[in-house]
């Protein structure tokens, strides 16, 4: 397993705990974003602070989490960027799509902030 998946108040965290995400790695993530979606979790926060290398599978495993959220009109946060992680996202343009945070506690903030609007 790949990640650790824990339930908070208005929010699925799901911690992935390999160094690496990649093809070995990454369809087990996207079994677990693709399950919690479909127990009904729209609200999934992603802590990558483990992470310091993702290739285009790992990109493609954070998209479709990023889409399944967001098909089910709730919120997916990426947090904890290491530097190789976030040079990748960003060279992808897809900080442009993506709600990254630095900590858990910003997503706890954004996330309090859209369930106000």
């Amino acid at each position: 397993m790949a990640s650790e998946i824990q339930k908070k108040d208005n929010y699925t965290l799901v911690k992935v705990t390999t160094e690496r995400l990649d093809i070995n790695t990454a369809s087990g993530l996207k079994s677990e974003l693709v399950l919690l979606n479909s127990k009904g979790e729209k609200n999934i926060v992603v802590d990558l602070s483990n992470c310091n290398y993702c290739d285009s599978t790992g990109l493609r495993t954070i998209l479709v989490g990023n889409r399944l959220c967001e098909n089910a009109i709730g919120t997916y946060i990426l947090f904890g960027l290491q530097p190789d992680v976030e040079h990748l996202i960003k060279i992808s343009m897809l900080h442009t799509v993506l709600l990254i945070t630095k900590t858990e506690e910003e997503a706890e903030r954004l996330l309090k902030i859209k369930k106000d609007m």
